[in-house]
């Protein structure tokens, strides 16, 4: 029987770039994700909505685990936000969050908030080992993913 893995980040860094340059960044969907670790394919379903196919999980041949969800996404220039939110029935998780730049001398402070829950094919006995190892990866992705907007801001 499948299990749930509920995760919840929030992260925040600052960058010498200018609000409206992180935006720019940031509100671009396939430019933004470019930079997220692990992506197998990133499909485009219109109307800035767009599916994640994550690589898949695996020991030796043996397939565990691929995460695959959906998320519309809506950004605000005036609000210097981004936001997403889940399509029901896409996939194995769902996934909501968004983005908030805002100014700061020299520069923007970028905050992150976003939350997933993440079904998992296993047997239930086994979520109290699995459960922590898939919070860790989930969260050292979207640490990864912070250190490459990081590099790719300080860039120009």
């Amino acid at each position: 029987m499948a299990f749930s893995v509920k995760i919840n980040v929030q992260r925040e860094f600052e960058t010498s770039c200018s609000p409206e340059k992180v935006f720019e960044l940031l509100a671009d969907v396939k430019r933004s994700a470019s930079h997220f670790p692990k992506v197998d394919q990133l499909v485009d379903l219109g109307d800035n909505t767009f599916r994640w196919e994550m690589e898949k999980i695996g020991i030796g041949s043996y397939t565990l685990q691929q995460t695959i969800y959906a998320c519309h996404y809506a950004s605000d220039p005036a609000a210097q936000t981004v936001t997403w939110t889940p399509v029901s029935g896409v996939g194995n998780a769902i996934v909501d969050g968004g983005w908030t730049i805002a100014p700061k001398e020299g520069g923007a402070r970028v905050s992150i908030k976003t939350k997933g829950d993440l079904t998992v094919d296993f047997p239930s006995f086994l979520q109290f080992i699995i459960s922590p190892l898939v919070e860790m990866e989930f969260t050292g992705m979207i640490e990864n993913y912070l250190a490459n907007l990081q590099e790719n801001l300080k860039e120009g």
